[in-house]
């Protein structure tokens, strides 16, 4: 593929009662720091919550896979895990990658979209409907901030590519809500229950839904800033933590993800449920 096609747009499909939804990608998708209070380790995450928003719609049972793993990068996601998606049949994929790619400084965005775009456009010949996301903004974010070009450049691929092939879009980059830090973990990476909630409303409106939850996009009330050495020492402990294992694992060539397999590999029955609150977890074993 030598660049992206040029023509008229696709038209978004309508919302419909999809019933195998299978979903792709990274940290993001598996649902990090979004504990999984009956499976310790795991998590549960916005496409799971999603999952479990989407289930009532469904005119059969409704089904749903997760093949995201964390740290993997979008040559994975687009390639061996939207392979075995695929093979399940799903008439809805969401496929969100490309930010573990984005971190890397030589990182070649055009080169990104088209790698993305030929997963898409593969989705969609399938005859399944897609969901993709932007990244969020980084500004402000220590270390990832610096990635906020590439960012920007790689959300304009995103939206074309959309608009090229009838995609719903996710847009993170608008979620005002998320650039309050108490949505995010300690890791300042990964979001907290409350934040794969709010995302999970976000994409189930993009998908054309009415969350039926009037606060859900309103950020969080005010709180007071911290002060300059409170910030400081988070910041020093933030490099220790989390900054400085990561540029380890960078320079050793390894992944949080190495040996970590799907949480949900296959279709499985999701039991519907209202929109999500912090803490639920709807999908059945």
């Amino acid at each position: 593929m030598d660049g992206p096609p040029t023509g008229p747009r696709a038209p978004r499909p309508a919302p419909r009662g999809w019933t195998r939804y299978a979903a792709v990608g990274d940290s993001f998708t598996e649902g990090m720091s979004d504990p999984d209070p009956a499976a310790p380790g795991a998590y549960v995450g916005w496409a799971d919550r999603l999952a479990s928003l989407l289930a009532p719609h469904a005119e059969e049972e409704f089904s749903y896979a997760n093949l995201a793993v964390r740290g993997r990068k979008l040559v994975d996601v687009a390639g061996p895990q939207l392979e075995a998606a695929l093979e399940l049949r799903p008439d809805l994929v969401s496929i969100v990658g490309g930010g573990n790619d984005l971190l890397r400084p030589r990182a070649d965005v055009d080169a990104l979209a088209v790698q993305l775009e030929e997963a898409v456009a593969r989705v969609r010949a399938s005859g399944a409907d897609v969901l993709m996301a932007t990244p969020t903004d980084p500004a402000g974010a220590p270390v990832i901030s610096r990635t906020r070009g590439r960012v920007g450049v790689y959300i304009a691929h995103i939206w074309s590519i959309a608009d090229r092939h009838g995609c719903f879009v996710l847009n993170q980059w608008a979620l005002d809500f998320l650039k309050d830090w108490r949505m995010w973990a300690e890791d300042r990476i990964h979001m907290t229950p409350e934040g794969h909630r709010r995302v999970a409303l976000a994409a189930y409106a993009a998908l054309g839904h009415d969350p039926q939850d009037a606060d859900w996009h309103v950020p969080l009330p005010p709180q007071a800033p911290a002060g300059t050495l409170e910030t400081i020492r988070g910041n020093a402990q933030w490099v220790r933590a989390y900054g400085a294992p990561w540029v380890q694992r960078r320079l050793t060539g390894r992944s949080s993800g190495d040996d970590v397999t799907p949480k949900r590999p296959d279709l499985a029955p999701v039991r519907p449920s209202a929109p999500p609150t912090q803490g639920t977890r709807p999908i059945d074993p």
